[in-house]
């Protein structure tokens, strides 16, 4: 019984800004509003703000993300108008040709990434202006909706690396659930890093047994692509060749992008974890009481406390705070520091 009234105790106190001064509730009311600036974030760190400190944002985030089919829709809708494109002007096209539906997809594939080997490359008014048209339009369908299914493939990996990290330790769905989410970011560099190795060693060696490149030339002509730096030099130049690329380029260039990506979310969050180490490890001062102190009465309850560690945590910020007291006094109707249904009612027009 103890136990349970000391728990409802401590949640009235994170539910109640007016729980720690009873007898001043129009104070209370603003306080969080003017929460001070804390001292200890003067330290030129850059707090990361977490846009997941919500669950509700999960989900109208997701709803805003383009699905794995999106992805695929869009990606097929532009290499289908870019192969009918190309492929009526392919006379206006010089360079190393072999068949005509394949080189207007290669061409396009080449151009999107931005890779431009040069074997093919526009010769006329209408072909160059085409050519500029598509590169920009390939380019923003990379950079906005193709990384969605490298994100969507990489996370599907994930679980199957935490099982083998832990296939020694019988550990239950929940803990490896846990895990993931707390090192997401590492797990997320570690598949990309290993599909990009495999990528390229599958281009490496394709080059070597079916362009007939010599192994220096095949990894120079894999590492010039997936950089998108294309020289020109070595290139795809085969039908089997051209098929093989119109897949490989896509996919390695799109996982180079994603090992950048995963490397600097990386580099943040460890970051992020010494700043959390930093500010939960450290000892208290009296210049932080007073900071943290919003009601001044010379200490600090749960809420405060909490609402101060959040803010050096960069976990919130003093606009946050206003906004949701905003929110807190709209639905306060009676102006008691307290939120009841009957507030409710009156706020919002409950029947």
């Amino acid at each position: 019984m103890g136990d349970n009234s000391a728990t409802r105790s401590l949640l009235s106190g994170l539910l109640d800004p007016s729980y720690h001064a009873q007898n001043h509730s129009d104070s209370k009311k603003r306080r969080f509003r003017r929460c001070r600036t804390i001292p200890s974030l003067d330290l030129g760190v850059e707090p990361h703000k977490d846009n997941n400190l919500f669950p509700g944002s999960n989900f109208i985030l997701s709803k805003l993300r383009p699905s794995f089919k999106q992805v695929a829709l869009f990606l097929v809708l532009y290499l289908g108008a870019g192969v009918t494109c190309f492929y009526i002007v392919r006379n206006q096209i010089k360079g190393d040709k072999t068949n005509g539906v394949l080189d207007a997809l290669y061409f396009c594939v080449v151009t999107m990434t931005t890779v431009g080997y040069g074997d093919l490359v526009p010769d006329s008014v209408a072909a160059k202006l085409l050519a500029c048209v598509f590169v920009f339009t390939g380019m923003a369908i990379v950079a906005l909706f193709i990384s969605q299914a490298a994100d969507y493939i990489v996370e599907k990996q994930e679980i199957l690396l935490v099982k083998a990290v832990n296939h020694s330790n019988k550990v239950g769905e929940a803990h490896m659930l846990r895990e993931i989410e707390i090192n997401r970011s590492k797990y997320k560099f570690i598949m990309t890093t290993l599909s990009l190795l495999v990528l390229i060693t599958i281009g490496t060696l394709f080059l070597l047994k079916i362009e007939g490149l010599s192994l220096v030339d095949s990894f120079y002509c894999v590492c010039s692509t997936i950089t998108t730096l294309g020289y020109g030099d070595k290139s795809f130049s085969t039908e089997g060749g051209r098929i093989f690329a119109v897949f490989w380029i896509l996919t390695s260039t799109i996982f180079v992008a994603q090992f950048f990506l995963y490397l600097a979310e990386l580099r943040t969050e460890q970051r992020q974890k010494l700043l959390a180490k930093w500010v939960l490890t450290r000892r208290m001062t009296f210049v932080d009481l007073a900071a943290a102190d919003l009601d001044e009465d010379g200490a600090l309850g749960a809420a405060e406390f909490i609402i101060y560690k959040l803010k050096e945590l960069g976990k919130i910020s003093q606009e946050d705070i206003a906004v949701v007291m905003e929110e807190f006094e709209d639905l306060d109707v009676d102006q008691s520091g307290k939120i009841s249904a009957t507030d409710l009612i009156n706020a919002q027009g409950y029947p």
